[in-house]
């Protein structure tokens, strides 16, 4: 939990590290085609769950959250509030997924505050540094929410970097839906050693892509983003959460 690309390769490489779970969820792609693609790569040796990353708040004030089990599409652009109250409707796992990483992410105050609507926390990142992996442990240990562990991946190579170890079978996405929400009990498992640090911090320097050359081309090439609360696909239901 989780990863941001998926092919063939990708699910090679999930196979070789022993993964049996692949949590997929890309940036501002709508759950109908992220779904569609998760059961294009399921198999028998791997389950491709779709999921969610929102991207709630305005750009000043942008706080991601993972959903895990949507029934029903979620735009990006709306409020934190907005977001929480759609996942509980559809009884799907809330998770926070790097906490107090940059200007994206959820902080110790909105974790302590939305805690009843929330089923774990982060606590290790293979993009994220060791001290953002620390806090992320702080924060779960201060709110009593589980942790859970995630390659995060936007390149190939990170794959299995990072992963989480249930104390049960999850043959289905309803499974780990389950599981998070019991608060089922976990390990969250990494690799280590020189080529685990060099990945993380190749990871990390993505980020000067995604927030240079890729934000342009998606804010000023490619037009209106799929998961905007605007686009006609959500039909006008989440104008009312709606921060732009």
């Amino acid at each position: 939990m989780h990863v941001k690309i998926l092919d063939e390769r990708v699910v090679s490489r999930a196979k070789a590290r022993g993964i049996d779970v692949l949590v997929y969820a890309p940036h501002f792609v709508r759950l109908p085609t992220i779904r569609a693609r998760a059961e294009r790569f399921s198999d028998d040796e791997l389950l491709v769950v779709p999921a969610r990353e929102v991207f709630t708040g305005a750009w000043n004030d942008r706080k991601h959250l993972l959903a895990i089990g949507l029934s029903d599409p979620v735009p990006d652009f709306i409020t934190l509030d907005g977001a929480l109250d759609e996942f509980a409707r559809q009884e799907a796992a809330t998770l926070v997924p790097h906490p107090e990483l940059l200007t994206v992410s959820l902080t110790a105050d909105d974790v302590a505050e939305h805690r009843e609507s929330l089923h774990a926390v982060e606590t290790y990142n293979a993009k994220a540094f060791a001290r953002h992996n620390r806090r992320g442990r702080e924060i779960a240990h201060e709110v009593g929410l589980p942790g859970f562990g995630s390659s995060y991946a936007h390149l190939r190579g990170t794959i299995g970097e990072a992963w989480t170890e249930f104390d049960r079978d999850i043959d289905s996405e309803a499974d780990l839906v389950d599981a998070l929400r019991e608060g089922a009990d976990r390990r969250v498992k990494r690799r280590s050693g020189l080529s685990h640090t060099l990945r993380g911090a190749i990871e990390f320097a993505h980020l000067g892509y995604e927030n240079s050359w890729g934000k342009v081309d998606r804010l000023l090439l490619s037009g209106m983003e799929p998961t905007h609360p605007n686009h006609i696909a959500y039909d006008g239901r989440f104008d009312d959460v709606s921060v732009y």
